[in-house]
């Protein structure tokens, strides 16, 4: 019996102390990664060997508004056209959780290194993190990426039709 007591405190300490000892994340649910976008190569560690290092935004940056209310949920605009070397920041308004994904698949070859590298704290390949709190925001930069037609969605809201159409010229 007493083995019994003495097992049963022991457990009961360790339990107390596994729950106690949790550090808790840092609040980043109203993070402008702007910043990390625009950071020029000299702020950034050197990329690994073979990697592609982020380019600088060297244009204008472009606002995108993701929404989702009693119209659907959507981009706004749904299409854009900018210039290599500009950005565009994406504001969550409503309706969120909200992201950016380019599906890999669609992306060419020789852009997707790019585009990666110019699309920073991704939580996949080519897919930002999700934006949770109102004006919340995410920036990718163009920077280095060739002229074309590039298609992104809003992951969460993919089934219903957050999509987008970014050409670059």
């Amino acid at each position: 019996m007493r083995y019994i007591k003495m097992t049963a405190l022991v457990a009961s300490a360790v339990m107390l102390g596994a729950c106690g000892g949790e550090k808790k994340a840092a609040d980043t649910s109203a993070v402008d990664t702007t910043a990390a976008a625009s950071a020029t190569p000299a702020a950034t560690a050197a990329p690994a060997a073979g990697a592609v290092a982020a380019a600088p935004v060297t244009g204008a940056t472009h606002e995108v508004k993701m929404i989702g209310d009693e119209k659907g949920y959507r981009f706004e605009p749904a299409e854009i056209t900018i210039k290599a070397g500009d950005a565009i920041k994406y504001v969550n308004v409503t309706g969120g959780p909200h992201n950016v994904s380019f599906d890999p698949a669609a992306v060419p070859a020789d852009v997707k290194a790019q585009l990666a590298a110019n699309m920073p704290n991704t939580t996949s390949e080519l897919s930002s993190p999700m934006l949770v709190q109102p004006n919340e925001a995410y920036t990718i930069s163009f920077g280095n990426i060739k002229p074309g037609t590039y298609e992104a969605h809003c992951t969460p809201h993919m089934a219903m039709n957050m999509k987008q159409k970014i050409t670059v010229q």
